[in-house]
């Protein structure tokens, strides 16, 4: 059994395992990360690969805790801009997906900056199954109507329902029921969103592959342009999770930024 080095960090309790790839070829069998990622091992919500520098940025690749490769994870990619500058000895630094450039800045210690992109609001850019409104979605769910569901990709697809208490439905029930409904091709992530007020949302989130969760970066960045989109809020406004909040500003160019603390760097050893 071989002992690799990595990094444990998180995003208001949005947990990630970060290995760094840029100087070895380390590779985790689809088994291994869910054993890695249950809450009686290490545990995490993603694990993420910094991969070589490719063109002045530097590639991560992600991978929820049941073990599926996804496009994006705005915390992740925080505590990775966080880490990467920490080493690099600069402030600013740009990470790849597989379908994005995510621009970083160090604002000030433990807080990063994500320049996250514009949001897709069209039905095959989310994706959805069929071509329909992706701003009225209506959902039956054990005999219940979910309805005026809004779905938007910011990386990865999400839908939104706006409600009055957005702790009032069992996420754990009808979370994974949403994230599997067939109108979702590659699955999506649920948010319960509860808008206080023009400048401030409080939401609860069920996160793809990954579960109920404390923190989640995109679904606060597709919370802010789903309500903004409806005029709900301000272009600044604050997502509250249950450990603090995500500050997310949309510019006139409808690129999202967002902004919040990330943990201290965690030195790990892992067993593979």
């Amino acid at each position: 059994m071989a002992t690799i080095n990595a990094y444990k960090m998180d995003g208001l309790g949005n947990d990630f395992i970060i290995i760094d790839r840029r100087g070895s070829s380390i590779n985790l069998t689809k088994e291994k990360i869910i054993e890695l990622g249950g809450r009686t091992n290490i545990g995490f919500d993603q694990i993420i690969f910094i991969e070589k520098e490719k063109e002045n940025s530097y590639p991560i690749t992600i991978f929820n805790s049941d073990g599926g490769e996804v496009s994006a994870c705005g915390n992740g990619a925080r505590c990775v801009a966080y880490l990467l500058a920490k080493n690099l000895n600069i402030k600013e630094i740009k990470l790849q997906t597989n379908n994005r450039i995510l621009n970083a800045k160090i604002i000030k210690n433990f807080y990063v900056e994500l320049e996250m992109g514009k949001p897709l609001f069209d039905s095959e850019d989310i994706p959805l199954s069929k071509t329909i409104d992706s701003g009225n979605i209506t959902l039956n769910i054990d005999n219940k109507t979910f309805a005026g569901g809004f779905c938007v990709n910011v990386g990865n697809p999400h839908i939104i329902f706006f409600v009055k208490d957005c702790f009032d439905h069992d996420l754990k029930i009808i979370g994974p029921k949403i994230e599997n409904h067939n109108l979702f091709p590659e699955k999506t992530n649920v948010t319960f969103a509860q808008v206080i007020d023009k400048k401030n949302i409080k939401v609860n989130v069920w996160e793809r592959g990954a579960g109920l969760t404390k923190a989640c970066g995109t679904a606060a960045c597709a919370t802010a342009a789903a309500a903004l989109k409806n005029k709900l809020v301000n272009n600044k406004v604050d997502i509250k999770f249950k450990e603090g909040l995500l500050n997310i500003e949309i510019d006139k160019s409808n690129n999202i930024f967002m902004t919040g603390p990330v943990s201290e760097i965690k030195n790990i050893k892992i067993n593979i």
